[in-house]
């Protein structure tokens, strides 16, 4: 039996089968070698299109919200266009694109009008030109609405990959309230995404909240966004700002800088029991002539406060029990010599006020009443009068959350080895006692008044209340109590009565109210240019109010300073009248009036009803709770009814009138209505109706019952 398998024919074949498949795969070894060396760049380029790895995903930022939760800091996407143009030429569209492009430039011209369609054109074939993958369409970023139309023209709206057009995404913050509190609420670096100064700076790591990752593949010819960890978004928190409270002192602060042509105005509004500041101010004139916020003037101003400053003083005094408010001082004719230098009174020109008490020199602002006290009885050891003054609170650090906060400066005097003051010389104490020698910025003034508004307990500024994520609470911040007691109860009680009489029967007057009680201090200091002197390039003023309301039993405290070039200078007649305007609107704010308070012997108590449509009379009556006497028959086929009102024991009986019931083609009896049922009535029969007066019909030129002819007119005269 003979083999069918042929060595000869079979083997070759096979021979060759195994040649051919070892050369391919020397082929696949040899080009998967290429790939990995020479073509290495090309695809490790390619491979870097289709995945990213931890790429950042920014979690949206925290809200600021007033004190009642109205939005007043928050965030927006915003978005900066741009053009990749290998992926344009990649995906083959580079046709389209040169068929589309006018009409592209025409619309983005329209969208941005203060660039020419030309323009466009040449900046897009220049970035088309150089193969660009991230080309900037437009230069600034643009808000969502623009960025839909956009996205929506010819070629941009196929997919990224496909069109080359692409975006960044930022989170824009947008003030809903503008400039209101701007320097307090704080704002961002646009382009960096960081914050810059304010709330938004102080509490950026709980607006902010924490990037995620994601990792891009292409799945399917889709490229997808994987999430490996999610983004946690801000929580927002709540200030104590109040809107309303806010916009009032800007405006107030505003207009008075304009009338006096102020340079600087602060103004900082606080609730007395709990510390909130309910609004802060900071308002500084521009090259142009027009007030904004530039700096927060209110927390960084380290400025002598001037008379401010002397109840800090007396307040000393009479606690440490050297004076009482019987004691008295000679002011002289307004100017007295102290070691040298005169210490002069404002009134020093009409003669001074000679021989007053101790409330009396607070009153009228004494400056040598008050440092005469001081002098007296502190001179031989002017640190125990500082210590005084740091017992009061004003030099502690309230740990503002602003960023350019500082502390008050109230400098201590030290003795040497010699047992000499080192750096403090005679008039030092005298001129620290009325605001000078010192350095106190406007809240740390505005504290200590609080203080003694809010019975001696010294409370820490609060800007902050509380952090909310998702409609809960995950951080309070309860109000802070810095000192129990700034003073001894005796002493507290009286500097309250003098500070009422500062403004009551003082230089504070214009800072008063006729609806409520008010007490403060006023304040005028020149203003130091530092080595050059107070009166380098004229004499330039603080003008200072501060105080609480209402006196007898304080809600809030505030304090006003206004800096200014030359004279007129007046803190109780400038700043007082700020903080009157302040007062008075706060106060306004919660006025509640009760009807029965406008009652008097003179008023009208049942109401002068005109006759009409009875129905609707007898609802309104009925719900103003006025008792009515109604009884009337209604026929509705030709006519509305009409009614007359009597008075009788302050009641209002409705009376029906007994008149005949006109057709259509008559004219009815309108005497005593008011005008729209007068005209509602014989318009509705055709006849054109003319008024003449206000008040109820007293007379009708178509009497009552008279045919109606096609064409007529009626005059009614009303009384």
């Amino acid at each position: 039996m003979s083999s069918k398998f042929d060595e000869k024919k079979v083997m070759p074949r096979y021979s060759a089968i195994a040649i051919l498949l070892t050369l391919i795969a020397f082929a696949v070894l040899g080009k998967a070698l290429y790939i990995m060396t020479a073509k290495r760049s090309f695809w490790v380029q390619v491979a870097d299109r289709v995945k990213r790895d931890s790429v950042p995903v920014k979690p949206n930022r925290g809200n600021i919200l007033s004190c009642d939760g109205q939005l007043m800091a928050s965030s927006l996407p915003e978005f900066k266009l741009f053009m990749d143009f290998k992926a344009l030429h990649e995906a083959e569209n580079d046709s389209l694109w040169d068929a589309k492009v006018d009409s592209i430039c025409l619309c983005l011209h329209q969208e941005f009008p203060e660039i020419s369609a030309q323009e466009f054109k040449k900046k897009l074939a220049e970035g088309k030109k150089k193969q660009s993958r991230h080309w900037p369409i437009y230069g600034k970023r643009v808000d969502y609405n623009t960025f839909t139309a956009i996205k929506s023209l010819p070629v941009f709206r196929l997919t990224p990959y496909k069109s080359g057009f692409h975006w960044d995404e930022y989170n824009a913050r947008k003030r809903s309230y503008g400039s209101l509190a701007g320097r307090t609420i704080g704002a961002m670096f646009g382009a960096k995404d960081t914050a810059r100064f304010g709330l938004e700076l102080s509490y950026d790591s709980i607006l902010r909240g924490k990037n995620g990752i994601v990792h891009r593949r292409k799945v399917r010819n889709q490229f997808l966004n994987i999430t490996d960890t999610p983004p946690i978004d801000g929580a927002d928190i709540v200030t104590t700002i109040d809107v309303g409270i806010q916009d009032l002192a800007e405006r107030s602060v505003i207009d008075e800088l304009k009338e006096i042509n102020g340079n600087v105005g602060v103004a900082i509004v606080m609730e007395v029991a709990t510390g909130d500041i309910k609004a802060i101010v900071n308002m500084e004139k521009c090259f142009d002539g027009e007030y904004r916020e530039i700096h927060n003037h209110a927390v960084s101003d380290l400025l002598e406060p001037g008379s401010v400053f002397k109840t800090a003083s007396i307040m000393v005094a009479l606690d440490d029990g050297v004076v009482d408010t019987t004691y008295t001082i000679d002011t002289g004719a307004g100017i007295w010599n102290m070691y040298g230098r005169d210490m002069k009174d404002h009134n020093w020109r009409r003669g001074g006020y000679g021989t007053i008490t101790l409330p009396r020199s607070l009153e009228v602002s004494s400056n040598i009443g008050v440092s005469r006290i001081i002098d007296d009885h502190y001179k031989n050891e002017p640190e125990k009068f500082v210590r005084g003054i740091y017992r009061t609170g004003l030099a502690d650090n309230l740990n503002i959350p602003l960023v350019g906060a500082t502390s008050a400066r109230i400098r201590m005097p030290h003795k040497n080895s010699h047992n000499q003051y080192d750096n403090w010389s005679h008039t030092a104490l005298p001129w620290m006692s009325i605001g000078y020698e010192t350095q106190i910025p406007p809240i740390s003034t505005l504290t200590f008044y609080n203080a003694i508004a809010n019975g001696g307990k010294m409370m820490r500024p609060r800007f902050v209340t509380k952090v909310v994520k998702n409609g809960e609470t995950i951080m309070e911040f309860p109000p802070e109590v810095m000192r129990e007691q700034i003073c001894k109860p005796k002493t507290l009680n009286l500097m309250q009565t003098i500070l009422y009489h500062v403004v009551s029967q003082g230089l504070g007057k214009r800072a008063g109210s006729n609806s409520f009680k008010v007490a403060g201090k006023t304040g005028t200091a020149q203003i130091s240019q530092g080595t050059s002197g107070y009166k380098t390039d004229g004499t330039n003023y603080l003008l200072s109010f501060a105080g609480y309301f209402p006196a007898d039993n304080p809600r809030y405290s505030c304090i006003v300073c206004i800096q200014k070039s030359g004279l007129p200078a007046s803190g109780g007649g400038m700043s007082g009248l700020v903080f009157h305007n302040i007062a008075e609107g706060i106060m306004a704010q919660d006025i509640k009036l009760d009807i029965k308070d406008a009652k008097d012997s003179t008023s009208i108590l049942v109401p002068d009803v005109k006759n009409g449509n009875v129905l609707a009379a007898d609802y309104v009556l009925r719900h103003l709770n006025i008792p009515t006497n109604a009884n009337w028959t209604v026929n509705y086929t030709n006519a509305t009814p009409v009614w007359g009102t009597t008075r009788k024991n302050n009641n209002t009986s409705i009376v029906l009138e007994k008149q005949k019931q006109y057709g259509k083609s008559y004219i009815p009896n309108v005497i005593g209505m008011g005008a729209r049922d007068a005209v509602y009535l014989i318009e509705g029969r055709g006849v054109k109706c003319t008024i003449l007066g206000r008040g109820k019909v007293v007379k009708q030129s178509l009497e009552p019952g008279h045919h109606i002819k096609k064409g007529e007119k009626c005059l009614l005269v009303l009384d």
